[in-house]
């Protein structure tokens, strides 16, 4: 295949995500963490203030509100969520967003369509990365096969619509760890310079990025030590001392990328507020002589924007730690288990893809066998290493970040793995196109892999299809599809708020005058449902306050943490809504909010 019809095919295919992405927010209601960063991007840009969501990075934010400044909105300076005043509590972001969004006189469905655009380019240029370096490494099929898969992944649509940070990650990842391969086989000076400014950009684009630097120096660490011929300790540490001289410029140029985005988002933030809310914040932080360090440096002029970088960073790490109430395979929990992300990554990824993985392991399994019985699997593995050095790269990306992932203390969305897909989606067509081509491989054998790799391509492709609009609670059939998905688990997997503009059409269609409503998510119920509305926390209130006769409405989020069997470490509030396994749903707004009548 030609590289000009290559090309077009590409075009093709993410002319086709771009279409179901922008059509498939038409009618999506404000996600949980969007009430958050859209208005602090707005904020940012507007004022050059950081007051608002310091604990994640500015740029996603920034880009979201570009689109923004041409429709002269309304900002709610004078609000106690933005001034503060009165108050020893800081970074009112929740308050704030839902002042600027619903109660300033904005048009919230015109503020936010425009604001998701942005993020839609985004995943179109990590689309068009992964096509990129995909094709470099195994020519135009692979290019194609691994942008196929990127293009109709429901987990990607669905979270490269909304204005959040996850997409964002996975393309610093991969942008960063592309250019900083390329120094590390060629240690020019471009490369160099290419290599530090793209880390800059990751590490702006979100705090998780910042497992890149780790990452970074291990394989560098091995790809030094990796002989041309013989090993010697004269030629390791010569190599050692050129990359670690190379590896600390680009850390400079990392560090000067970084501090103008900063510097320019505390213009118009006060020195004297900044040091008093870095106080409050940092007040609890088990890190305390960092968190004493951070707040002396920003009465240096030269590292005050360093100290908010290193804020955000103290904040997220926080966060990871303190972990979040979770249900998951029927119980619920505030701490994490180890096998979440395995069991989510099974669950809502299409099953074809993970035939797709099975028959990249056979293939994988056959080269590890037929050399472990020649006794050349030790040279493979060294072989692969020398030869295959982006590919052993990835895996090692993968792995360091699935393991952070599983030991960590935050189990709220695939969202959080999202930056290893690209990789694996690489590293899967690989092998498959290896495979192909193997000259030992028989002509039955190869003709079976190509047949099956047709029929699963299609089937790949059709959930994006059947599951618009709704990708956010997209879930394969070992799950039972999307509608059995919150069975096994919420949040950001299936029920992020998305679907109360949909809550709202079936109340009108269904003339229904009052609507009790306990809603997990980002938009303003009332602003939707107006008089109609009837405020409704399950948490508080049993059956017995409920009046009879009428609709109540739940969040899959807030109805499976009210049934869920709670775990010997979680003390919350559980078994609140055990009182509805009597009642069945008379409807859903779209998959993620249940809607019963209560007689």
């Amino acid at each position: 295949m030609k590289n000009k019809t290559a090309n077009i095919i590409a075009a093709i295919l993410l002319t086709i995500t771009f279409i179901l992405s922008v059509f498939s927010i038409k009618n999506m209601s404000l996600t949980m963490d969007e009430l958050a960063h859209l208005p602090a991007g707005y904020s940012y840009l507007t004022q050059k203030d950081y007051r608002m969501n310091p604990e994640h990075p500015p740029l996603v934010k920034d880009l979201s509100a570009v689109p923004l400044l041409f429709m002269h909105l309304n900002f709610p300076k004078d609000h106690p969520s933005w001034t503060e005043k009165g108050k020893d509590q800081v970074n009112e972001q929740w308050w704030f967003g839902n002042q600027f969004l619903f109660h300033s006189g904005n048009n919230a469905d015109k503020v936010i369509f425009f604001a998701r655009l942005p993020m839609i380019l985004l995943l179109l240029l990590l689309g068009w990365l992964i096509f990129y370096w995909a094709k470099k490494l195994g020519g135009n099929s692979v290019g194609l096969l691994s942008l196929f898969i990127f293009c109709f992944s429901p987990t990607f649509i669905a979270h490269g619509r909304i204005v959040t940070t996850d997409v964002g990650a996975a393309l610093g990842s991969v942008l960063a760890t592309y250019f900083y391969l390329k120094f590390l086989k060629n240690p020019k000076k471009s490369n160099i310079i290419l290599a530090g400014i793209s880390l800059g950009i990751a590490l702006l684009l979100k705090f998780s990025c910042a497992v890149l630097v780790p990452f970074f120096i291990l394989i560098t660490l091995i790809y030094a030590l990796l002989p041309k011929e013989k090993f010697s300790f004269k030629f390791a540490f010569k190599s050692l001392l050129k990359y670690a001289l190379s590896f600390a410029l680009i850390c400079v140029i990392t560090a000067l990328v970084i501090w103008p985005v900063y510097e320019y988002h505390l213009i118009n933030y006060p020195i004297e507020k900044q040091i008093k809310d870095s106080e409050i914040i940092l007040h609890s932080n088990p890190h305390q002589s960092l968190s004493k360090l951070d707040i002396e440096m920003i009465k240096n002029p030269l590292l005050r924007p360093y100290s908010y970088y290193a804020l955000g960073v103290l904040m997220a790490s926080q966060r990871e730690a303190g972990g979040n109430t979770t249900y998951f395979l029927g119980n619920i929990s505030g701490k994490s288990w180890w096998y979440y992300f395995p069991v989510v990554y099974l669950l809502k990824i299409p099953i074809a893809f993970h035939l797709l993985e099975l028959l990249a392991l056979a293939y994988i399994i056959f080269v590890v066998v037929k050399s472990t019985l020649s006794k050349k699997l030790l040279l493979l593995i060294r072989d692969f290493v020398k030869k295959h050095f982006t590919e052993f790269s990835m895996l090692i990306f993968i792995a360091i970040y699935w393991y952070i992932s599983m030991t960590g203390n935050l189990n709220i969305g695939i969202r959080h793995i999202m930056p290893t897909l690209p990789f694996i989606y690489i590293l899967v067509c690989l092998t498959i196109k290896k495979s192909i081509d193997n000259a030992s491989l028989n002509k039955k054998i190869k003709s079976g892999i190509i047949l099956s790799l047709l029929v699963l391509v299609i089937l790949y492709a059709l959930p994006a299809f059947l599951t618009f609009p709704n990708y956010i609670s997209y879930f394969n059939i070992l799950a039972g599809g999307p509608k059995q998905g919150y069975k096994y688990v919420v949040d950001s997997n299936y029920d992020w708020g998305q679907d109360l503009k949909r809550l709202n059409k079936w109340v009108n269609e269904n003339k229904v005058s009052k609507i009790y409503v306990d809603y997990f998510g980002g938009a303003d119920v009332k602003y939707y449902l107006k008089d109609k509305y009837q405020p409704w926390d399950g948490r508080l209130k049993t059956q017995k306050d409920f009046p009879k006769g009428n609709y109540l409405a739940v969040s899959a989020t807030l109805l499976q943490g009210g049934r869920g069997k709670p775990t010997k470490e979680y003390g919350g509030p559980s078994g609140y809504y055990n009182w509805l396994n009597k009642f069945k749903p008379v409807a859903r707004a779209g998959n993620s909010i249940f809607i019963y009548y209560i007689n």
